[in-house]
């Protein structure tokens, strides 16, 4: 039978609905970098002057701005959200509050190779383009006006990729979104009742019960979390408590962390095929000179990457509710994330 999970972050309740269940081999597949290779492709190598300038980038030496020669390009995305160009103004009309749209929307072009996903990328690869977003966030963060970044990767159209190409996607906004701001809240309330982080405290259950842990390393867990919302969700944490991408910790053990979220990938991958995704890096908000400055967050917050395959549809009961139904149990989906095979 299935049960109702509630969320220990965000209270939010969802319906574990086992007998609805279905087997990997069920789920939504795509074949979307196949599908559009025959589209002249603005991230693909040499064709560097489809993109705006870039802002950062890992080339050979001897080679010239925004020409062949790279490893991983960052530009400012040509269709931005939004709009570095102009200064931050907020305003009120009546009720209903507006600003300017200020703020920045960067890709990260993690390689060339127009096909070439994480799951197909060497651990080098992987380790170049992680590096290169740990540094735009800090980069990004100086500047006081910029409340939140976020790091988030779409794959496959059912995730919202325009292009296939393997990118990542940066926003810097002047405000911290709701989303975010429901995990802060959350994760405050939980020190102010327990004394405690509470994603140090579910990574101490959760080893404990060991039900629902996908892999662990020496510095990092995966595990399906206990209330998922979908089918194999993921999600990554540092063991030590840590708040930003760009910590010590993080940047000493990045190696480690390129590994886990690759094999994490892979795993997904050999499990249910060529699936779409969205991975996002949950990281703290930034924390100079805030007007609201979160109370104890060096001590509340926790960095993580949460990673959700595409494989159902949200339909009316879920937008009507705010549950969400998912057919697969974390334990369930856990333990054949772990038992599978797959390329080294």
């Amino acid at each position: 039978m299935g049960e109702l999970r509630k969320d220990p972050i965000l209270g939010r309740w969802v319906i574990i609905a086992t007998e609805r269940s279905k087997r990997p081999g069920s789920y939504l597949v795509s074949d979307d970098c196949k599908q559009d290779q025959s589209i002249q492709c603005p991230f693909c190598y040499g064709n560097e002057k489809m993109t705006p300038p870039e802002t950062a980038v890992v080339r050979d030496p001897q080679t010239e701005p925004n020409s062949q020669g790279w490893q991983t390009r960052v530009v400012p995305n040509k269709f931005p959200i939004m709009d570095g160009s102009q200064p931050f103004d907020k305003k009120n009309k009546g009720i209903f509050e507006f600003s300017s749209n200020f703020g920045r929307h960067e890709v990260v072009i993690e390689t060339p190779h127009h096909c070439k996903e994480i799951d197909n990328q060497t651990l080098e690869d992987v380790q170049t383009w992680m590096r290169i977003i740990q540094d735009r966030v800090e980069q990004l963060y100086l500047d006081e006006k910029i409340k939140y970044v976020l790091v988030f990767k779409n794959k496959g159209k059912e995730a919202g990729a325009s292009l296939m190409h393997p990118h990542h996607q940066i926003i810097a906004t002047p405000v911290t979104p709701k989303r975010v701001r429901e995990e802060l809240l959350g994760s405050e309330l939980y020190f102010n009742e327990n004394n405690s982080c509470v994603f140090c405290d579910m990574i101490k259950d959760e080893l404990k019960q060991n039900e629902r842990v996908v892999e662990q390393t020496d510095n990092f867990i995966c595990l399906c979390p206990y209330a998922s919302r979908f089918p194999f969700e993921m999600i990554i944490l540092p063991k030590k408590h840590s708040l930003d991408i760009f910590e010590k910790h993080i940047k000493d053990n990045l190696a480690e962390l390129s590994a886990l979220l690759q094999r994490s990938i892979k795993r997904l991958t050999a499990l249910i095929g060529d699936v779409s995704y969205n991975y996002i890096f949950h990281t703290s908000p930034n924390r100079i000179k805030l007007p609201d400055h979160w109370k104890h967050i060096e001590k509340d917050f926790h960095l993580h990457i949460e990673i959700f395959p595409r494989v159902t549809k949200t339909a009316g009961f879920e937008w009507g509710t705010g549950f969400y139904s998912n057919p697969t149990s974390p334990e369930e989906a856990a333990k054949d994330l772990r038992e599978v095979k797959y390329d080294i």
